[in-house]
């Protein structure tokens, strides 16, 4: 489903991923883990085709094609949809109007009505302004919505559960583990919380713009939550040596 191959990436003139190999395969779901500032969020950016984000050597493979110099609205097209950790304010643009336009057809859009019940957003939400008077769970829930309505193939989750409170890391966390079932996705967490619901086959450490670890992903959150990122980057120098 996605490849992405020695891919080192530029913001400006820093270079912010440094050699980055990743694959998932169809119908997996990967976690990332990795502490604040690592590159999780530049990788992020990078898979999208932001403009920003200049690929100056690898690979970017999404079902079979390199899209390492596709624009953005063509990686979408093809099936990828990113749920964002801190998504925009759009005004002039109702929410109810967005997700009905990017619904896939009228079946899927009665569909996405059982879907915004069950996270729990109520008609008045849909008639304002994207994210506009938000509350911080209401902003991750809609924007789970949107992609969730777009049905993309392969989902990332960048931070699904940073800032949400305990009520409503349990609405999102039992809606995407319904909701993901044979689908493909990248999970991006910090703490892990969202673990408790989804359940990864495979994860991996990103530390100072490179993935540096990769396992199972019970054992590398446990000995993450005792030791800390700090005994990852030690791992990692003592097996290069």
């Amino acid at each position: 489903m996605l490849k992405i191959e020695n891919l080192h990436v530029e913001v400006g003139d820093k270079l912010l991923l440094k050699g980055v190999d990743l694959e998932i395969g169809e119908g997996e779901i990967h976690a990332l883990f990795g502490p604040n500032a690592s590159g999780k969020s530049s990788l992020v950016m990078s898979i999208i085709g932001h403009p920003n984000y200049r690929v100056v050597e690898g690979k970017i493979i999404f079902k079979g094609v390199d899209v390492t110099e596709k624009p953005t609205y063509e990686r979408v097209r093809m099936g990828l949809g990113v749920v964002f950790q801190n998504p925009p304010k759009i005004q002039g643009v109702k929410l109810g109007e967005l997700i009905k336009r990017i619904s896939k057809s009228k079946e899927r859009w009665v569909e996405v009505l059982r879907l915004l019940d069950r996270l729990n957003i109520d008609s008045g939400l849909l008639e304002r302004h994207i994210n506009s008077g938000f509350s911080g769970g209401e902003v991750k829930r809609c924007e789970i919505a949107q992609v969730l309505a777009m049905d993309p193939d392969l989902v990332i989750l960048d931070e699904p559960d940073s800032g949400v409170d305990v009520e409503n890391l349990e609405l999102i966390g039992r809606e995407l583990s319904e909701s993901l079932r044979g689908k493909s996705a990248l999970i991006i967490t910090h703490h892990g919380y969202i673990l408790r619901y989804l359940k990864p086959t495979k994860a991996h450490v990103m530390f100072k713009g490179s993935i540096i670890c990769d396992g199972d992903p019970k054992v590398i959150f446990d000995r993450i939550m005792s030791d800390g990122y700090r005994w990852c980057e030690r791992c990692s120098l003592m097996r290069r040596d």
